[in-house]
């Protein structure tokens, strides 16, 4: 009979150990990017942006910049941001950005 007790104790702690496992490997699905906010890497997500606009020779909105670049759409906006303090852009109609 204590065989049976310590069997069924050790196939309990195998089954919390793999739901525990389960659950952190849900969590860390759930881990957002985080945008490191420091100039030189705003500086950084500008040089994408404008880059992606001058390929472009266009007006684009920011999701589609953002997928021309390959960042995310907060990072797009950062380095809007940073272009359009020096000068660099524009507004165009539907929401649309063109380089100035």
């Amino acid at each position: 009979m204590a065989e049976k007790k310590a069997s069924s104790k050790k196939a309990a702690t195998e089954n919390n150990e793999t739901a525990a496992k389960k659950t952190t490997a849900t969590k860390k699905a759930a881990v957002k990017n985080v945008v490191a906010i420091n100039a030189e890497n705003i500086g950084f997500k500008a040089g994408d942006v404008y880059q992606a606009l001058a390929a472009a020779e266009k007006a684009l909105s920011i999701e589609e910049i953002a997928k021309a670049a390959k960042i995310s759409t907060e990072e797009t906006m950062l380095g809007l941001g940073w272009l359009f303090k020096e000068g660099k852009l524009l507004s165009a109609d539907d929401n649309k950005v063109v380089l100035a």
